[in-house]
């Protein structure tokens, strides 16, 4: 009577709680990407979900507890939390671009918002770009591991890539670099926080979608439940109700 108790409540419990039950701790990195993902105390490295706050952050954590997975989220540099996505089960990285290059290295769950890149001039700049060729032979500011940089690089690009892109608006006001690759909301918003006020968007190509990109090891019954979470907590309006909050 007992086995015949139990097997009815397993069938009545939630699809992500059983299983749940039977995976892994989810391991969950980000950076400093304002407004899609930052430290709320401003910091370069958090350790826990409710010191890390943005758009990316916020529908990320919803779609992790409604999917009934224990998991951790952790701020880092970039390329910190992007080569422990790739090698380490049940890892994951966000907010990240998908490509077709990078289609295949990582398990995808998304898309969490849309990002439209832009090249930055230095305040009071009155430097003109049409196209993306009249960046060449200027030095652009970039990080390690960003989708952005390793699209300009493989066009032949001058690109000074940095392990954290948040120091780059400070590089460019200095004059350490004379363009700088951000995303059109992202970068004025990052720079602000460097006290760097005023940078000038000579140019903007790519409107890309962003994504959790989880290591190539993680099971794909997780990455399934992930983006089955993400897609009730479209229905149910808290996906929007995140965006609007950021004003998207």
């Amino acid at each position: 009577m007992r086995l015949i108790s139990l097997s009815v409540l397993a069938l009545l419990l939630p699809l992500g709680a059983s299983q749940a039950g039977a995976a892994e701790t989810l391991y969950m990195y980000t950076e400093n990407f304002p407004p899609y993902n930052m430290s709320i105390n401003g910091r370069a490295f958090e350790h826990s979900a409710d010191k890390i706050d943005g758009i990316c952050m916020e529908r990320v954590q919803a779609a992790l507890n409604q999917s009934g997975y224990d998991y951790r989220i952790k701020l880092r540099n970039w390329n910190y939390g992007y080569n422990r996505a790739l090698s380490k089960a049940n890892h994951g990285i966000f907010c990240t671009t998908y490509t077709e290059d990078r289609a295949p290295m990582f398990k995808w769950v998304g898309p969490l918002a849309q990002n439209l890149w832009t090249i930055f001039a230095p305040a009071g700049s009155t430097f003109k770009m049409n196209r993306l060729e009249d960046a060449k032979g200027k030095t652009i500011g970039g990080y390690r591991n960003d989708v952005r940089s390793e699209y300009l690089l493989k066009r032949g690009y001058k690109v000074s890539v940095i392990d954290s892109d948040d120091l780059n608006p400070k590089r460019l006001a200095l004059g350490q670099i004379d363009l700088w690759i951000a995303e059109r909301l992202g970068g004025p918003y990052m720079a602000s926080q460097q006290e760097i006020e005023g940078l000038v968007p000579v140019y903007s190509f790519n409107d890309v979608d962003l994504y959790l990109a989880m290591s190539p090891d993680t099971p794909d019954q997780v990455v399934e439940d992930l983006n089955n979470a993400l897609e009730t907590i479209r229905e149910n309006g808290t996906y929007d109700a995140i965006g609007t909050k950021y004003g998207l």
